[in-house]
C-alpha cells in the first residue's frame, strides 16, 4: 500500500466544478490585482480568525516580512523567537537588517518556552535592550503559551507578532476583560501571520498569506507597505514591496475556508485514531515511540469549547532511531518528513556571528528526533493502520 504524507486529489476533485467557475469569474472579470473578491476573502478570514482586520499577501514569508516592516524592526534591532520553526521565521528578521534572539523549546509543546524567554528578556534588559519584538510560532497547529508570552510582552514593552502560518484556526483560552474566552491563533499579538501554502489546513493553488490585527493605523499601514509604500499611488512616504495576494487565490479559499472546520475534525479523528492504534502495539511503553500532546485538551473539555486546542497541521512523533525509521518508511511508500531537521541557530547563513557558541537543548534534541506521519483528512483507517503496521514491524524486527 502506498501512503502519502499529503494527498490534495481527495480534497480537490468534490469542489472541482466550485473552484474552476470561481476562477473563471476572476478570469472573465480581468480584475487581477487586488479589489472585490480579495476585499470579500479579507473581511470571512479576519471574521473567522476573530481579528478586526485581514490583508491578503503572497506569502506567509510576506506577512511576517511585511509585519515586521510596519512595526518599524530594522538595523541594529532584534528579535526574540524560537530556534525551532521553519526558516522564513528567522529570514524575515535577517532580512531587515536585524538579528534573532532564541528561547528554547518546550519539549512536549514544541513551542517556545516562556521561562526561556523570560531569561533571554532579562539578559537583554540588563545590556542593550536590542530585543523590539516577540515572534512565537504557534508549530505544527497547536498555540503557544500566549498568555504568559503576553504577559513578557507587556512587561517589556514588547510587540507580539504570531506566527500562525501551521495553526489557522487554533485555539488558546486566555482571561480577557475578567472573563476566561478562547482566542484563535493570530488573534492575540499586535499581528498575526497565516500561510496558505497548499500544504497548510487552509491551502491555495500556489502561495499566498494573511496578515490580521486589531489596530486600524497597523491595518492601515500594511496596506500601504503590501503595495511599495505608494499612498496615494505613486507618493511613497515608505518603502514596501509587491506583497499582494492574487484574487484567484482568494476565490479558492473563500469555497475552502466553509469547508475547514470539518478538516479539522478530521485531522483531529486521525490522531485518535493514531492514538488507539499505537496504544495496540507496545511501542508507546517501551519508548520507542511518544506521539504528540494536545496540551489545552483538558481546558476545552472543562469549559465546553470547540475541539480545535490542535488541529494537526503536522502529526508529528519522537522515535528512537528516527533516521533508520524514515528510511525503513520510505522503502515501504509510506510518506513521512522531518520538521526540522536542522535548528534555525545551527543554520548555516549564521555561520561567524557567534551562535555557534550557544545551546538549545530541546530544540537540539527535537531536530534528532522528530518525524511527522500522515494525517490528511481523506486518510483513510486502511492508510493508518498500514502506517503504524510499518512502524511496529521496524522496531521488532
Amino acid at each position: 500500500m502506498r501512503v502519502p504524507l499529503l494527498d490534495l486529489h481527495g480534497q480537490m476533485a468534490p469542489l472541482r466544478d466550485e473552484i474552476l467557475a470561481a476562477v473563471t469569474e476572476v478570469i472573465d472579470s480581468t480584475q487581477y490585482i487586488l479589489g472585490p473578491k480579495v476585499e470579500q476573502f479579507e473581511k470571512n478570514i479576519a471574521s473567522y480568525c476573530g481579528s478586526n482586520y485581514g490583508i491578503g499577501v503572497a506569502s506567509g514569508t510576506d506577512a511576517l516580512l511585511a509585519a515586521l516592516m510596519a512595526l518599524g524592526i530594522g538595523p541594529g534591532d532584534a528579535v526574540l523567537t524560537t530556534p525551532y520553526s521553519f526558516f522564513a521565521t528567522m529570514g524575515c528578521i535577517l532580512r531587515l537588517g536585524a538579528r534573532p534572539v532564541f528561547a528554547d523549546i518546550d519539549p512536549v509543546s514544541y513551542n517556545i518556552d516562556p521561562a526561556r524567554m523570560a531569561e533571554a528578556l532579562a539578559q537583554d534588559a540588563q545590556g542593550d535592550k536590542r530585543i523590539k519584538a516577540i515572534i512565537p510560532v504557534h508549530l505544527y497547529g497547536q498555540c503557544a503559551d500566549m498568555g504568559a508570552i503576553l504577559a513578557l510582552a507587556r512587561q517589556y514593552n514588547l510587540p507580539v507578532v504570531e506566527d500562525a502560518a501551521q495553526a489557522i484556526g487554533a485555539v488558546y483560552l486566555m482571561q480577557t476583560g475578567g472573563q476566561t474566552v478562547w482566542h484563535r491563533a493570530g488573534s492575540m499579538g499586535e499581528a498575526g501571520c497565516f500561510s496558505f501554502f497548499p500544504s497548510k489546513n487552509l491551502g491555495g493553488v500556489g502561495d499566498g498569506g494573511l496578515i490580521t490585527c486589531n489596530d486600524p493605523a497597523l491595518a492601515e499601514r500594511l496596506r500601504i507597505i503590501r503595495v511599495h509604500g505608494g499612498a496615494p499611488k505613486y507618493h511613497h512616504g515608505v518603502v514596501g514591496g509587491n506583497f499582494r495576494i492574487d484574487p484567484i487565490q482568494t476565490v479558492v479559499l473563500d469555497i475552502k475556508l466553509a469547508r475547514l472546520p470539518e478538516w479539522h475534525r478530521a485531522r483531529r479523528r486521525n490522531a485518535a485514531n493514531y492514538r488507539r492504534l499505537f496504544a495496540q502495539t507496545g511501542l508507546l511503553e517501551s519508548g520507542a515511540v511518544s506521539l504528540p500532546e494536545a496540551v489545552y485538551e483538558a481546558e476545552g473539555l472543562t469549559v465546553g469549547a470547540e475541539c480545535d486546542y490542535h488541529i494537526y497541521n503536522q502529526f508529528v512523533i519522537r522515535a528512537r532511531d528516527r533516521d533508520g525509521l524514515l528510511r525503513h518508511l520510505i522503502s515501504h511508500e509510506v510518506g513521512a518528513e522531518i520538521y526540522y531537521p536542522i535548528p534555525l541557530h545551527r543554520q548555516g547563513c549564521l555561520a561567524g556571528l557567534g551562535y555557534e557558541e550557544v545551546s538549545f537543548p530541546e530544540a537540539e534534541r527535537a531536530a534528532l528526533e522528530t518525524l511527522a506521519l500522515p494525517i490528511f483528512p481523506e486518510l483513510t483507517d486502511a492508510m493508518q493502520c498500514f502506517v503504524v503496521e510499518k512502524i511496529a514491524e521496524f522496531y521488532t524486527r
